[in-house]
């Protein structure tokens, strides 16, 4: 699709209400552009993925009017993707790229036709011509690498694997790698980066802001949206406020609207009030009736002003009190696990003293759970492993879900376990974490499988512990459950360990990183954002303050010596290499400083263009049409000198 800058998507006047009365939508007016980038942002249940659905063309029920300009794909990542169940992962990734795959079959079929002294070889010439003119067009001989590097990327399970075996998050990264080998013009993400681990989110990150083309997503992920939007769009109320603004300046933006609503909402309260009291003192005096009549037809015409919808409650939880325990809760001495031949992790060494919160990161599948589980003695493992003295634990997992008790309701959960000023509690904290008005009367045994995990959650936090350990603990929450969550855990006074891929969560949570990889866990001082700047100095190859490089740079560095009759380089070869290497880099770095130039060109130009009068001005548009293509170009460029930088370092 032509990047063009044109209004692509209109919504007219639209509402939409749930039998019997619940309207979650409003009067919505919305438009946008090839390549905008919108993060929506509400309460649970204020209409976002109804509007997402609205959007994709899903949910039809509606009044009012959408449009689509004609000649654009929609893509959607819906919560539950739909499969074929009995297909591989690889041949369900294929799906995102079936016109290809379908070209490829042909132009196979066309050369086994040839064989045939009876074929139309003068047709047969014409078509394999048109079918190769596609294949080349869109890269089709190098389509199995594609597909390779997007589901390592994304850290898709084996591509032999069937999808009726895997799990809700191994299916959703299924569903992510088809949907962008797609390459829609519009990608609708509705909570992408839940079961991602850091670095796939990063890697995603990347790709939708220098690849997709038009991104409108949901999501409870702060550092996400912040980083991939420069658009936010709020729901409240039934209706829809547009900042053209990334996250972190729309929360700012919305205190100063919030403020300004509850002053004209005050001075038309005292207006209204005053009317009232007029009509009152005066109804029944005849010298004022005309008076009168005419302050209650003042009175009818007052449209009364809404108050977005913010959830002020001060919720503070805190742990309950506990016994203190001894010096060193955690202890490992050369644990390893083995699951037959493969090698988990080995060697493991750490000690984690009373009082800190650790994180535990690295790729799914490096061992993080499962040394969790070697902690809760919950399957066997070689070396010494000590729990310390005196420690109770407290220990969420998904599994922890799978525990509650079906047959009571979810607010006689958490009542049975409340204990002293949190009995008094119990509403506000189940409306924090989602369960307000009358999902605290549902029985357990209806709950999705989310719905449980928050409640599981709930429950820890009421329970004495003094370590504390949380597995994927914001899965399944919102903004502000994520916030009353980490709060408690700030407070706590207890040993933490975290499992996490969620940056803004563990952002001045913890002190200490545990690193898993490569069969190997290493430590790392500091917080989550020391650790990922630490691993991008790493990717880079830049040594550390010590003069000495990293662990990572000096397992990849080539090892260079001077010639032998072996056939080892000389001293020359290694000088000329090391010389392309040099150049390599600075390439590399000039294409991603020139990047980084033309993405806050474009963003600006953007912003100009939202505006009435920008959407109509052809120099607006021809300069952002340049600008695109001078980063795609760029783009090109820097994965060209990044793939000969890795060739010279392997």
């Amino acid at each position: 699709m032509a990047d063009d800058k044109k209004i692509i998507f209109s919504m007219v006047n639209v509402s939409k209400t749930f039998p019997p009365h619940k309207q979650v939508l409003k009067n919505i007016y919305l438009s946008f552009f090839y390549g905008a980038k919108i993060g929506i942002i509400g309460l649970n249940g204020s209409g976002k993925s109804t509007l997402m659905k609205i959007i994709a063309g899903i949910e039809k029920s509606y009044e009012g009017e959408v449009v689509f300009s004609p000649g654009y794909s929609v893509g959607y990542l819906e919560q539950e993707p739909k499969f074929d169940e009995n297909k591989t992962v690889k041949e369900v990734v294929q799906e995102g790229v079936q016109p290809i795959m379908d070209k490829l079959a042909e132009f196979e079929q066309i050369n086994e036709a040839f064989a045939d002294p009876d074929a139309d070889f003068d047709k047969l010439l014409a078509r394999q011509a048109e079918v190769q003119e596609f294949l080349d067009a869109h890269d089709a001989w190098n389509i199995d690498s594609k597909l390779e590097r997007a589901m390592d990327a994304l850290r898709c399970p084996d591509e032999d694997a069937v999808m009726n075996n895997l799990s809700g998050g191994e299916r959703r990264r299924v569903a992510l790698c088809r949907l962008l080998l797609q390459e829609p013009d519009v990608l609708l993400l509705d909570e992408p980066t839940n079961h991602l681990d850091i670095g796939s989110i990063q890697w995603l990150e990347g790709f939708l802001a220098t690849k997709a083309n038009a991104v409108m997503l949901v999501s409870h992920d702060r550092a996400f949206i912040n980083n991939v939007t420069n658009r936010t769009i709020e729901i409240s109320c039934g209706r829809i406020t547009d900042y053209k603004v990334k996250y972190d300046d729309f929360v700012r933006l919305r205190e100063e609207r919030r403020k300004q609503q509850l002053r004209a909402y005050e001075n038309q309260q005292k207006e209204i009030a005053e009317i009232k009291d007029f009509i009152e003192r005066f109804r029944y005096k005849p010298t004022k009736s005309n008076q009168v009549q005419s302050r209650i037809k003042q009175l009818e015409k007052i449209v009364p002003i809404e108050i977005d919808e913010v959830d002020t409650s001060s919720l503070r939880l805190k742990f309950p009190p506990c016994l203190r325990s001894g010096d060193y809760p955690v202890i490992c001495n050369d644990v390893a696990k083995n699951y037959g031949g493969h090698k988990v992790f080995g060697d493991v060494n750490l000690t984690i003293k009373r009082g800190e919160k650790v994180a535990f990161v690295g790729n799914n599948g490096e061992g993080k759970s499962t040394l969790v589980k070697c902690i809760m003695n919950e399957i066997e493992h070689d070396g010494e492993l000590k729990i310390g003295h005196n420690v109770q634990i407290g220990y969420f997992a998904q599994n922890q879900a799978q525990l509650l008790d079906g047959n009571i309701t979810v607010f006689d959960t958490i009542d049975r376990v409340a204990k002293g000023d949190m009995r008094l509690k119990i509403r506000d904290l189940l409306g924090a974490f989602m369960f307000g008005g009358e999902a605290s009367d549902k029985f357990v045994r209806v709950l999705s499988g989310g719905e449980r995990s928050r409640l599981a959650m709930i429950r820890l936090l009421l329970e004495p512990v003094n370590l504390l350990i949380l597995d994927e603990p914001t899965n399944h929450l919102d903004l502000r459950s994520k916030d009353v969550l980490k709060n408690a855990v700030k407070e706590f006074d207890g040993t933490v360990i975290v499992v996490s891929h969620d940056r803004d969560f563990l952002d001045g949570l913890v002190d200490k990183v545990y690193e898993f990889g490569g069969g190997k866990v290493r430590e790392h001082i500091g917080g989550i954002y020391d650790f990922l700047e630490m691993k991008r100095l790493e990717n880079e190859g830049i040594t550390g303050l010590d003069g000495e490089t990293n662990h990572r740079t000096v397992q990849s560095a080539p090892v260079v010596q001077q010639e032998t009759s072996a056939g080892r380089l000389s001293y020359e070869v290694q000088k000329e290499q090391n010389k392309l290497r040099k150049k390599a880099e600075k390439a590399v770095k000039d294409c991603e400083q020139l990047i980084e130039k033309l993405e806050l060109e474009i963003a600006a130009v953007e912003e100009k263009m939202t505006t009435p009068e920008g959407a109509s001005d052809m120099q607006l548009i021809n300069q952002y049409t340049d600008l695109k293509k001078k980063l795609d170009a760029a783009v090109e460029d820097w994965e060209t000198a990044s793939m000969e930088l890795e060739e010279l370092q392997n």
